[in-house]
């Protein structure tokens, strides 16, 4: 079935994923969520893919919710939303496979709990980010409550989303909203280049460091160590890691095949 509020093309090893709603600034609409569900899903299980980029068309990364859609819901349909939503960001995050976001322009409510979503965060020198939620009179339903104090510390995400302020994309780098920072006419090539890079390490190892980084944040210290361990002692059983050991001795470049 094709996608109608998204578009999906390939590049070697890498898959882009573009939000393609630029007449509505991409804001995000159900359908538009059943689709990026669908795509993350296909993605997970899909071994020609070893790393994705998510983006938009257009000027703009996603200007948030679909608001023409949702404001009519009834509380249990506004759970049925959140609950899409939520379920969006938990596939991402459980793609098992490099997750970057590329934003430019807005990356508003929904689309920034979208970004926020992936393993990390690159921007475009135009990019203004924040929750507007408190103005429309609801919150963040997408999990941004609880991924942005993560990400920037607790009385930080209060105080984006208490004031429903943007911030532009050099404050966004300051607080580690985001990782880096490119002119817009470069960050998709500077984003593919770096996810490439990403990839061509040992995509196993790169899995199992995403899981423990992932789990370990929310256990405490001692618990997350022992699941490092546990995870550091199972690469020994990879055909990556003496791929990847043995061409250090050797001096060549490493061949990883995944298993």
């Amino acid at each position: 079935m094709p996608y109608q509020h998204i578009r999906v093309t390939r590049q070697e090893r890498l898959a882009v994923v573009e939000i393609n709603r630029p007449q509505v600034f991409n804001s995000l609409a159900g359908q538009t969520l059943r689709e990026l569900s669908r795509v993350f899903q296909e993605l997970r299980h899909d071994e020609q893919v070893h790393g994705v980029l998510l983006t938009a068309a257009g000027e703009h990364f996603a200007a948030g919710a679909d608001l023409a859609e949702i404001r009519e819901l009834s509380p249990l349909e506004a759970t049925r939303f959140a609950e899409l939503g939520q379920s969006v960001c938990l596939s991402m995050e459980r793609l098992g496979k490099p997750l970057l976001a590329a934003v430019s322009g807005y990356a508003l409510g929904a689309g920034l709990e979208l970004a926020l979503a992936c393993d990390f965060i690159l921007c475009g020198a135009n990019a203004k980010l924040g929750f507007k939620e408190i103005e429309y009179g609801i919150i963040p339903g997408f999990g941004g409550t609880q991924r942005l104090p993560r990400r920037v510390g607790k009385s930080k995400a209060k105080e984006l989303i208490f004031t429903g302020a943007l911030i532009d994309a050099e404050e966004a780098l300051h607080i580690r909203l985001v990782n880096r920072v490119y002119p817009v006419e470069q960050l998709r090539g500077e984003a593919l280049e770096l996810l490439a890079t990403i990839c061509s390490h040992g995509l196993l190892s790169l899995k199992l460091a995403k899981e423990v980084i992932d789990a370990g944040s929310d256990i405490d210290l001692a618990a997350a160590c022992l699941m490092e361990r546990d995870a550091f002692a199972v690469c020994f059983s990879t055909e990556d890691q003496k791929e990847g050991m043995g061409a250090f001795v050797e001096k060549r470049k490493a061949r990883f095949k995944g298993r």
